[in-house]
């Protein structure tokens, strides 16, 4: 899930920053440029790790702002494909599921990633909300998934959609990193689903 990924970035100091150790005013400008973005393939940046190298300091014609050539270490999150993490949930609607882990909200569970057979009920007090509830197999049980539970899901898949040029006013936010994950299969779905299903099992018989 969190990886180090090292870059090389060409870097414009402001000038009243050459008052701080220099190393101190990189990192500072680094954060800034990269702390809770994403980059394309990379993933969303969480820190700056470590900083190896700043090279060849020099300041162009009529600008004043010394440039350097920084080398450096991120803190990367990119959750790989098959990989099961657990999340709360941030949105239930007629679509799917959306999740969180707090730093990173563009997690979905779509309907045909919940488990089978589902269903949806609107979920009173919540405009444009449903709950999802699951009909657990060979059983009259339904398993809804309320919110209060943690999450675990499996990654589905991670991608990076490209930067749209024009963007309608009513559209979403762009997300530029999108994970999909599943939660239809044994294990997965709120934590409560298989923490009461052990308890179950262990029930002791009658004498």
């Amino acid at each position: 899930m969190f990886y180090l990924s090292r870059i090389e970035h060409t870097l414009r100091l402001p000038p009243h920053l050459l008052s701080l150790r220099l190393e101190d005013a990189v990192r500072g400008e680094l954060e800034k440029l990269f702390l809770d973005k994403v980059i394309a393939n990379l993933g969303l940046c969480i820190s700056v790790h470590s900083i190896q190298s700043i090279k060849d300091g020099f300041i162009l014609p009529n600008d004043g702002h010394p440039t350097f050539r920084v080398e450096f270490t991120l803190i990367m999150f990119r959750p790989f494909v098959g990989e099961i993490i657990v999340a709360k949930l941030k949105e239930s609607t007629a679509n799917g599921l959306r999740l969180s882990l707090e730093f990173f909200d563009d997690i979905y569970v779509p309907v045909h990633l919940l488990p089978v057979p589902s269903h949806s009920v609107p979920d009173t007090g919540k405009r444009d909300r449903v709950m999802w509830i699951w009909k657990f197999p060979d059983s009259d049980e339904e398993l809804v998934i309320d919110g209060i539970d943690e999450i675990k899901f499996q990654v589905h898949s991670v991608n990076f959609p490209p930067i749209p040029i024009v963007q309608p006013e009513d559209s979403k936010p762009f997300a530029p990193m999108v994970v999909t994950g599943s939660i239809d299969f044994d294990g997965l779905g709120p934590v409560s689903w298989w923490v009461d299903a052990e308890d179950k099992d262990e029930e002791p018989e009658d004498p």
